[in-house]
């Protein structure tokens, strides 16, 4: 398991808006694109591009899924405190 990871995410209020996020990515809409149009966390109007975080800097539900994608990966669902959220691992 990597130390570190570089990720970017896509936050919405709802399930249901997480599922049509990832129903437009398996269109193949790209994950920036939609980041910028739709996520609720600052990150999105840079595509949705937290950088690069280690372990113990995210909650956890969020940091279980980014460390275990591998590179240009995308989670399923990950509800938080903060909503839901698609991540996708860049690095």
């Amino acid at each position: 398991m990597p130390n570190k990871v570089h990720c970017a995410h896509i936050l919405v209020k709802t399930e249901k808006e997480a599922n049509a996020v990832l129903q437009r990515l398996k269109k193949g809409e790209k994950f920036a694109n939609i980041a910028k149009e739709v996520s609720l966390c600052p990150s999105g109007k840079h595509g949705g591009d937290l950088g690069t975080f280690s372990r113990g800097k995210m909650v956890k539900e969020f940091e279980r899924a980014a460390f275990t994608l591998q590179k240009g990966q995308i989670s399923p669902i990950v509800k938080t405190k903060y909503g839901y959220h698609i991540i996708k691992r860049l690095e």
